[in-house]
């Protein structure tokens, strides 16, 4: 297998950037014909918070869904996330450094959970990691009624709050967090590793590729990323979420971040940055509904529907591709 076929795309499917910009221009028309706003400074900074705390979600699930896996437990760990750091901060900004360190341990160590139980046992990653989420989900449901703990106000009033113009720095920490895992993907071993198992998991190994090893990491990186979005939403929340997680459907909606990006489902093919695309469009579909202020259902119809469609456009490029 030469190097060069290793090598993960260096800039995702087009598509998801001509459906960013074509959303944003008609839903931006759509709005003023309603009298409203789009491009408000209130509605981007609001469309970048969303976007932040997805879009930390998806580079992870990124990663393991390159590598031809999967993570189910994001939704749940997130939550957990929140309750360990804003309970070891429990107010204090002393506290900071060591919550933000013990919940990214936690959440290291579900990481390396669900890929031990993806490698070493053999289970489908599907079920895996379902499983792990929902051992915390019971852990949460026993252990928390409600809101729990309270984030440091310094941390509140940076990660939560702050902002650069319109940009907040919690979208400058998904920008450095895209940046560091592109060249992870792009311009290292481990990197080229992971893409060469999840094109062909047995060509990879008689290549002297490391499998078990490879997903265990990834699985490990993808944790890491809903640690960090869940320190996020406990500084915008101001206290530990037991629901969070699950109630913004993060799971799910990183998934969809990533397919709409172009990464393929079964592996191999992919990269962040049009993920982060995908996290802008579903964002800004969001931003879109909320100011025409259409009905939640009719919302999760038409995010239905453009997931479909772009899944269906790529599959149809993939099998053109597979004739010629």
């Amino acid at each position: 297998m030469s190097a060069q076929s290793l090598l993960p795309a260096r800039w995702p499917v087009p598509g998801v950037f001509v459906a960013l910009v074509l959303t944003v221009a008609i839903g931006g028309l759509v709005v003023a014909v309603d009298g409203g706003q789009l491009f408000h400074q209130a509605t981007v900074v609001s469309l970048l918070h969303v976007a932040a705390g997805l879009g930390l979600v998806a580079v992870g699930q990124t990663l393991v869904i390159v590598g031809g896996s999967l993570d189910l437990s994001v939704a749940y760990l997130i939550s957990l996330s929140t309750l360990v750091a804003a309970e070891t901060m429990n107010g204090s900004d002393g506290a900071v450094l060591p919550a933000v360190g013990l919940a990214l341990t936690v959440s290291a160590g579900v990481g390396l959970l669900n890929g031990l139980l993806v490698t070493r046992f053999r289970i489908n990653a599907f079920i895996a990691t379902l499983g792990v989420g929902l051992l915390l989900k019971g852990y949460l449901d026993n252990g928390y009624d409600g809101p729990a703990g309270v984030t440091a106000p310094t941390l509140v009033r940076t990660l939560g709050y702050q902002r650069i113009g319109p940009v907040p720095l919690s979208f400058l920490l998904l920008v450095a967090v895209t940046a560091a895992a592109w060249f992870t993907l792009a311009r290292t071993r481990f990197g080229h590793h992971l893409v060469a198992v999840g094109g062909d998991p047995e060509v990879a190994r008689l290549s002297g590729v490391r499998n078990d090893r490879v997903l265990v990491t990834a699985h490990v990186l993808c944790s890491l990323c809903a640690g960090l979005a869940g320190i996020y939403l406990a500084s915008r929340l101001g206290a530990g979420a037991p629901r969070v997680g699950t109630e913004g459907l993060y799971d799910l909606e990183s998934i969809a971040a990533v397919v709409l990006g172009g990464t393929a489902l079964a592996g191999g093919r992919g990269g962040v940055a049009g993920t982060v695309g995908g996290v802008l469009l579903l964002a800004s579909i969001d931003a879109i509904f909320n100011q025409l202020e259409v009905d939640a259902f009719f919302k999760q119809v038409i995010r239905g529907a453009v997931i479909i469609a772009a899944v269906a456009v790529y599959a149809r490029r993939a099998l053109r591709r597979g004739r010629s």
